[in-house]
């Protein structure tokens, strides 16, 4: 089967073409070429690659934790494609031993199952610092010991993308060394520590930052903290975009300072892609009131969001240019995961896996290998 698709702006991935067409034979991208103006399959509006989100704790009713499998890890990721994203990383929150050994032994199953839209793992914890806790259940939170250590590097040469979230007050540097020598990607998060600190555990190797500005030191001129050792650098770093998480002014001040490294993420819960208002996950109660998750008593419980949204607050409150924004949700995040050979980009050859957004940043079609969701 031949479809062209013409009438709005297409982001290959990198910039955004207007008068051009994509062409997908048999659900592969077979040309992305110039045409002519005029009447076509929109009416205005977006064509981009689907979106890869690296921070994503449930969906569709289900939350990763203890009780994960295959089937529970492939229902999450179901759920994800249908909101507008080729692969996500499931997301393990501070839990048990025993939990994170059950979700590194569900994720390898679900690799070898080739589950659609399965990327990888994402540890957030348990290697935190409790003063930055946020969320997490500080009762959970413990140093890195050798066992931890071990079990990691080998969950790393069984996933296609391991990446783990872990605080300096937690790990020392040369744990640091030896998981990024084994391939994971550390990420530097949920912690309180110093400018300098920070930036020691980067030279280490740590390659991003989790949810940047939130669970981190404030800056301040003296000691600009993890916040500000990630934006005087040059790694990768994830943003909860919704304007409630960070301020909109907040947002343009890091992609002032950033000219490209930080991503968008979606940091939901269980709530994504379902019509609950609240929940109980992990004996605590969540609810789910005017886009925003709590806890009972008002702290934030991860994020009520979508990637779409995320790029509509970046694009009209932030005031970031739309082609920035994309890649953000696109290319970005698949090349630090080291897919964007597969994944992030509109170019021959490759899956037509394709979103539509609307003229008001709105996801309003899904194509999976060329077939609308």
């Amino acid at each position: 089967m031949r479809q062209i698709f013409s009438g709005a702006q297409i982001f290959d991935g990198t910039q955004l073409l207007s008068d051009h067409a994509l062409i997908v034979e048999n659900g592969v991208i077979t040309g992305l070429e110039k045409a002519a103006p005029g009447p076509g399959t929109f009416d205005g509006g977006v064509l981009a690659p689907a979106f890869v989100d690296l921070q994503v704790n449930g969906g569709g009713g289900i939350m990763l934790d203890g009780q994960a499998d295959a089937g529970r890890i492939a229902a999450i990721c179901a759920t994800h494609i249908l909101l507008g994203c080729v692969g996500v990383l499931p997301t393990l929150i501070t839990d048990s031993a025993a939990a994170t050994r059950r979700v590194i032994a569900a994720g390898i199953e679900a690799a070898q199952a080739n589950v659609p839209g399965f990327l990888g793992l994402h540890l957030e914890g348990p290697h935190l610092d409790p003063i930055r806790k946020g969320a997490h259940d500080p009762a959970l939170i413990r140093p890195m010991d050798e066992d931890d250590l071990a079990q990691l590097v080998q969950a790393a040469q069984a996933l296609p993308v391991l990446m783990v979230t872990v605080a300096p007050a937690s790990v020392t540097l040369a744990q640091v060394r030896a998981l990024c020598n084994a391939g994971v990607i550390v990420s530097l998060g949920h912690s309180d520590c110093s400018f300098d600190v920070a930036c020691a555990y980067i030279a280490a190797g740590a390659r991003s930052a989790t949810h940047l500005y939130n669970a981190m030191a404030p800056i301040t001129a003296r000691n600009p903290g993890l916040a500000g050792a990630v934006l005087d650098s040059s790694i990768a770093a994830g943003l909860i975009a919704d304007g409630y998480h960070v301020a909109p002014a907040a947002l343009r001040l890091a992609m002032a300072a950033r000219p490209k490294g930080l991503y968008l993420v979606s940091d939901c819960m269980a709530f994504a892609g379902t019509a609950l208002t609240e929940m109980v996950l992990g004996g605590r109660r969540i609810l789910r009131r005017d886009g925003h998750l709590t806890l009972d008593d008002g702290t934030i419980a991860g994020a009520d969001l979508r990637l779409d949204q995320a790029i509509a607050v970046m694009i009209n409150q932030a005031r970031v240019a739309p082609a920035r924004v994309l890649a953000m949700a696109t290319s970005t995040p698949a090349t630090l995961i080291g897919m964007d050979k597969s994944l992030g980009h509109l170019v021959p050859g490759r899956r037509a896996d394709l979103v539509y957004l609307d003229a008001d940043w709105q996801l309003s079609k899904v194509w999976w290998g060329g077939v609308t969701l």
